[in-house]
């Protein structure tokens, strides 16, 4: 019997929160008050364009096929296959983040098995490698993050599930199970669990001053008094903080 742990799961005010914020400010805030350089998991990109997702990481490992080892087709022995296993622990709200090597020629889940995953509530996949079934697995409403496509099954060429919620590289970037993937058009990045409070507390404030920063350049401001904010434009934004708020 194949038994795999679970991950614990944030606060969803912080999950919501970092959703709000996207990944460009959560990617920049990293790199400047926390030294991470790039928190991007670079490769897949957004195959659903216009969803922002953020929620815990549950991960799935792949390595290298070996037939004597890991003899099993798509069908065969299915409590064997780890890639059902990591859908399990599906909670509403989880995101799944697969190191599939970068693979192009396996199809990690197809559309009945994200048809599961959408059902249990799950918000979205990031894979570094492919899935297939696309066509039908882009219609269930869920965010995906892919390299690519490909019709075959998971196990039919060169890779194969070997590990449930462990430390794994997707796209050159570490991802812990239970980190937090903030994930839209511009692509995912993992935020470290122990790292989210303090970020989402400093991108909010981030966040808000480029909306105002947004609006003074919309209507024809001045970039280097406004983006960044310079000291100069700090009392007008102060003042627009204030209304905002007495709204």
């Amino acid at each position: 019997m194949v038994e795999t742990p679970d991950i614990v799961r944030p606060d969803p005010e912080l999950v919501a929160g970092l959703e709000r914020i996207g990944s460009a400010t959560a990617s920049s805030e990293l790199s400047k008050q926390f030294g991470i350089r790039s928190a991007h998991i670079a490769g897949p990109v957004c195959r659903t364009p216009g969803t922002r997702v953020a929620g815990p990481a549950l991960t799935l490992q792949c390595l290298p096929k070996r037939e004597d080892l890991y003899p099993v087709d798509e069908y065969s022995q299915p409590e064997r296959q780890l890639h059902r296993h990591v859908l399990y622990h599906t909670q509403p709200g989880d995101i799944v983040v697969v190191d599939a090597r970068g693979d192009m020629t396996s199809g990690i889940f197809g559309e009945m098995m994200l048809t599961y995953f959408a059902g249990k509530g799950g918000k979205g996949i990031v894979v570094d490698g492919c899935i297939r079934d696309f066509g039908d697995a882009s219609r269930l409403g869920i965010g995906m993050w892919l390299r690519g496509t490909t019709p075959n099954f998971h196990t039919q060429t060169g890779i194969v599930p070997t590990a449930v919620n462990v430390p794994v590289a997707c796209g050159g970037t570490v991802v812990v199970p239970g980190d937090i993937i903030v994930a839209d058009d511009d692509g995912a990045v993992v935020v470290p669990i122990a790292l989210a409070p303090k970020l989402l507390e400093v991108a909010g404030e981030h966040a808000e001053w480029e909306e105002f920063s947004r609006i003074k350049l919309a209507e024809g401001g001045d970039l280097q008094r406004y983006y960044p904010l310079s000291d100069a434009a700090r009392p007008e934004y102060e003042e627009w903080r204030r209304a905002q708020a007495e709204r």
